[in-house]
């Protein structure tokens, strides 16, 4: 990520700070709404990758571990009911996801940029049109369970972008007051196994850009911490119609004209 225009580090810094808003306020999307929007200023996943990668580490982790400690403040104990994470939900798929999620590393670490750029569009065009029609991905039984987690672990594995179909089921499993926690506690693990993933491979980590980058998702972060307390009273449906719009839009331009 060397040589660009002002301009490009400008709208690469405010797509991380979007990125750390919509991971805090949501629980997910941080990857999956961030990606098409710096692939059309950068058309290089491995680029963006590992540094989305850490920030989901480094977030998630604090995250969780800040609703664990308010737990403890309010007096509650560390059973699996009382705790903010559903610890047993999470082993159980888990299961499920990690040979999916393996394959799916592999995939990342062995198309053409093209090609993965392509993927990544084309997944997101499918969640934006779930979020403009207002019907996100929802499952019901157990072996549709099965599907959306094993792909959710394979599409993860390739770019960080598998959180609407996970979240699809996890939603119907966890506890509301759990949810949020215990996908992080999910993405760290899952982010470990890719960054591992990246370092046998000798990906440029972008530990450099990770000085200012990190920055600007912290700001996103604060705002979300309270776009995420507004929206738990409020209804979201508009947000998510009008997210669902610009990201449709985002991915046929990125389809249809590629960046350099």
């Amino acid at each position: 990520m060397t040589d660009l225009f002002w301009y490009q580090y400008f709208l690469i810094g405010l797509v991380f700070a979007w990125s750390g808003f919509v991971r805090t306020s949501l629980g997910f999307g941080g990857a999956v709404l961030a990606l098409p929007f710096l692939l059309l200023v950068v058309n290089e996943p491995l680029v963006f990758l590992p540094i989305i990668a850490i920030h989901l580490m480094i977030f998630s982790s604090w995250i969780a571990w800040n609703g664990h400690r308010q737990l403890q403040k309010e007096g509650l104990g560390a059973s699996s009911a009382e705790s903010n994470i559903d610890w047993g939900y999470l082993f159980k798929a888990l299961k499920i996801m990690i040979i999916p999620k393996l394959i799916g590393v592999i995939g990342l670490l062995t198309l053409p940029a093209k090609v993965m750029t392509s993927i990544i569009f084309g997944i997101v065009i499918i969640y934006a049109i779930g979020y403009l029609l207002n019907k996100p991905f929802k499952s019901k039984n157990k072996y549709v369970d099965y599907v959306l987690l094993a792909l959710g672990g394979y599409v993860s594995g390739t770019s960080l972008i598998g959180a609407p179909l996970i979240v699809a089921v996890f939603a119907t499993h966890v506890a509301k007051e759990q949810l949020r926690d215990t996908m992080f506690v999910l993405w760290f693990i899952l982010v470990v196994i890719k960054m591992v993933s990246f370092l046998i491979a000798g990906v440029d980590l972008q530990l450099i850009h990770q000085l200012w980058l990190l920055p600007c998702a912290f700001l996103g972060h604060l705002l979300g911490e309270k776009a995420h307390r507004y929206m738990l009273k409020a209804d979201t449906g508009l947000f998510f119609r009008i997210l669902g719009g610009v990201l449709l839009l985002v991915s046929v331009v990125g389809l249809v004209h590629p960046p350099a």
